[in-house]
C-alpha cells in the first residue's frame, strides 16, 4: 500500500502517543507545495498555529514569511512543518517523547516530498534531524549532507523576534540558502 499525505494527515489526527493530543485544537500537519524541493522544519507549534491548524501563522511566522520573501520565495515554492504536530502548552520545548511520537510522521511526509534541501528551524529541528550535539550559536549556516539531501539550520523566527542581533547571521544564512537553491534546484527560481 503506498503512502499519501492524507493517510499520514489521517493517522495523526488519531494519534494518541504522547499527551499533547489531549489540549489540541487542530493538528498543525504542514503547509505549501508538498512536491517542492524545499522543506523547512521547525519544533511544534504555537497557539496561533494549533488555532488556525496551519505551522508558521503567528509573529514568528510572518517574520518567516519576511525572511522568505528576502530570497524571493515563498510558501508556494517550499513546504513547512513541525517535528511535532501538536502544540506544547505555554509554547515550551517539546519534550523527548513528544518529539519521538511524531518523527515517524515526519520522516513519511519527507519520504513522500523527497526534498532536496531540508531548512532545520531553530536547534530542536537541528537536534533532531541532522545530529544530537548541534550547536545553533556554532553551526547555524553551514551545509550538511545527510542520504543525499543538502541540509542547513538557521536561527528559529521566534528567536529572532527574541534577540535581534541575531538577525544579521540570518540574512547571510539565507544568502547561502538561496546560493544552495540556485545551484541544485533552479526550477525554484525559474519564471521568478
Amino acid at each position: 500500500m503506498s503512502d499519501s499525505m492524507e493517510q499520514i494527515l489521517s493517522d495523526v489526527q488519531r494519534c494518541r502517543g504522547c499527551a499533547l493530543c489531549e489540549k489540541r485544537t487542530n493538528v498543525v500537519f504542514g503547509d505549501g507545495n508538498p512536491k517542492a524541493p524545499i522543506m523547512l522544519i521547525g519544533e511544534a507549534p504555537g497557539a496561533n498555529e494549533d488555532a488556525q491548524g496551519i505551522p508558521f501563522v503567528g509573529k514568528a511566522g510572518q517574520l518567516l514569511d519576511d525572511m522568505l520573501e528576502l530570497i524571493d520565495l515563498d510558501r508556494t515554492k517550499l513546504y513547512i512543518t513541525n517535528i511535532c504536530k501538536c502544540r506544547p502548552p505555554e509554547n515550551r520545548d517539546p519534550l523527548h517523547v513528544e518529539q519521538a511520537a511524531c518523527l515517524g510522521f515526519l520522516r513519511r511526509q519527507t519520504a513522500l516530498i523527497r526534498p532536496k534541501i531540508i531548512v532545520c528551524l531553530g536547534r530542536i529541528s537541528a537536534m533532531q534531524l541532522i545530529r544530537p550535539d548541534f550547536r545553533i550559536s556554532r553551526e547555524h549556516g553551514q551545509w550538511f549532507d545527510k542520504a543525499g539531501v543538502r541540509m542547513m539550520a538557521i536561527y528559529h523566527p521566534a528567536a529572532l523576534l527574541r534577540d535581534v542581533s541575531r538577525r544579521p547571521d540570518t540574512f547571510d544564512d539565507l544568502k547561502r540558502l538561496q546560493a544552495e537553491i540556485r545551484a541544485i534546484c533552479p526550477e525554484v527560481y525559474a519564471g521568478a
